[in-house]
């Protein structure tokens, strides 16, 4: 695929365009829902703007976690930005940090996470459309019907058939989306659309996982992304489970 599509004098970067229209989309699904939800949206663009700038942090502690062999033999990579974001860290420091400024607006974290998941699993669907067309995060090789084969990518091996991991997990993250979204209009109680979007995008992960090539890091036969989806699942079904006991403790929202 191709990422820089040059129009004129103005290249396009089709990654950073993709990821722009997914924050973007996020922050308006999330502000037309939390209208109709009575949320503030105030409060709202303040999570959402901690959210990036944790999981922006996030990302790239988590690369840097996976990736300690190889700093010790070349710290030149701590200053490298250019490549290096994992997306579990982005997910972990997003929530953490929007945790955080609601309980300093002492207001309840559960229902905005509600609100904002489904968002995220958007945000992720076009993010993802982005790695295709820059060709990272790719997968194995195949001879099916569905492998796609690169020809000027900087990340996949070019001129190979591989299986289209990119497009899987972003037809999963829409997917995801929806689901939530349905689940959400039957108006379930606190933190279990979270809790939903936890253990739905945590098996996906652990699934897709299974059919990528690139280098992630790993833990005996399974990726350090795979080790991690198993904590994400395990983290929703215990926020389904103890949700009152969260509720008990839970401000109410401004």
């Amino acid at each position: 695929m191709f990422n820089d599509i040059p129009i004129g004098p103005v290249t396009i970067h089709m990654y950073g365009l993709m990821i722009a229209l997914g924050f973007l989309s996020a922050y308006y699904l999330c502000v037309y829902r939390g209208r109709r939800r009575g949320l503030s949206e105030d409060i709202l663009w303040g999570i959402l703007c901690c959210a990036i700038v944790g999981g922006l942090i996030g990302t790239r502690l988590l690369y840097y976690i996976v990736e300690l062999p190889t700093i010790f033999k070349d710290p030149s990579i701590l200053w490298d930005f250019k490549n290096g974001y994992v997306v579990y860290g982005g997910i972990i420091g997003g929530v953490l940090a929007g945790f955080l400024y609601c309980r300093k607006k002492k207001v309840s974290f559960l229902k905005y996470f509600d609100l904002v998941m489904p968002a995220v699993a958007l945000a992720q669907g076009l993010g993802r459309l982005g790695c295709f067309f820059a060709g990272c995060c790719y997968g194995r090789e195949t001879d099916a019907w569905y492998g796609i084969t690169f020809r000027n990518s900087k990340f996949a091996p070019n001129n190979v058939k591989l299986i289209p991991t990119q497009l899987i997990s972003s037809a999963g993250d829409f997917l995801i989306c929806g689901i939530l979204l349905f689940y959400a209009a039957r108006n379930p109680r606190d933190g279990r659309v979270a809790s939903a979007y936890l253990v739905l995008y945590g098996i996906g992960r652990f699934a897709v996982e299974f059919l990528r090539n690139d280098y992630r890091g790993s833990i005996g036969w399974m990726s350090t992304s795979q080790i991690i989806s198993i904590g994400i699942v395990a983290g929703g079904a215990l926020l389904y489970m103890l949700f009152p006991k969260f509720l008990e403790k839970e401000p109410e929202t401004k």
